[in-house]
């Protein structure tokens, strides 16, 4: 059985580009790289979109990962929500299994966003002036207050403009 670079070797190249197309011939192109490499596995392979592997290095969603710590660059765009009193987001939707509440200037908590009447983690909403987070699936609300709620609790770090959390 021939490896993919051979095949596109003796294949005639106007027959490979009306049977695959422009965009399959440079993807199969090399320019010294290893012809072994997965381009399976994004970033981590965590299918988190941290986009970082090893946690290292810069990253466009605006935070690393690193085994079950996330640090966050507060001053990424994903962010902002996060940058006054009463703010929030849920890090769902760019990897990151988690509820954020800014609760002062000094302080942001960090709760798990999945749900425990049902497991869902993409419908929350903060309500009652920043007492409750509810999950819209089927109306729950758990208080924010003092991690006293049956919503996991997590206590993240935050240093200037760098907050790191361990999800455990």
């Amino acid at each position: 059985m021939k490896d993919r670079r051979s095949f596109l070797k003796e294949v005639c190249p106007t027959v490979a580009f009306a049977f695959f197309g422009i965009s399959f011939l440079e993807a199969c192109s090399s320019d010294g790289g290893d012809d072994d490499v997965d381009i399976t596995s994004p970033g981590n392979g965590s299918g988190t979109g941290s986009g970082s592997g090893s946690g290292s290095g810069s990253n466009t969603q605006g935070y690393t990962k690193s085994g079950n710590t996330y640090t966050i660059d507060l001053t990424h765009s994903n962010f902002s929500q996060l940058s006054s009193v009463g703010g929030w987001m849920n890090g769902q939707s760019i990897g990151i299994p988690a509820l954020f509440l800014r609760i002062s200037q000094s302080s942001i908590q960090a709760y798990t966003n999945v749900c425990p009447h049902n497991g869902n983690n993409d419908r929350w909403e903060l309500i009652e002036n920043g007492d409750k987070f509810r999950c819209n699936y089927h109306s729950k609300s758990y208080a924010t207050d003092n991690c006293t709620s049956a919503l996991k609790c997590y206590n993240p770090s935050l240093s200037s403009d760098t907050l790191t959390l361990v999800i455990s």
